[in-house]
């Protein structure tokens, strides 16, 4: 669903690459082991309950950039050069 492409890709381009292996995997296991898209939405908007499985550091990461605190405007994915960049 295109609420969380958009969502995903933008955490995804901020925090990937200083997040470490442990919660690289736990973020990995987030996005592919529910089977609901609209779960992790509502997860990360805080609309329903985390189950315990996935209340992890990484999903209190998510939820606190789908925030917003900066009102940026986040109306597409990132271009994906930004994997070719050094980490910030």
């Amino acid at each position: 669903m295109l609420e969380n492409c958009i969502l995903l890709s933008l955490f995804a381009k901020e925090n990937l690459a200083r997040m470490s292996a442990e919660q690289l995997n736990r973020y990995d296991r987030l996005i592919n082991e529910p089977s609901n898209d609209w779960d992790i939405y509502y997860w990360a908007t805080e609309a329903k309950p985390t189950p315990a499985e996935f209340d992890t550091d990484v999903m209190a990461m998510l939820r606190e950039f789908a925030k917003n605190r900066n009102r940026e405007q986040r109306l597409r994915q990132p271009d994906l050069e930004y994997l070719f960049e050094p980490p910030r």
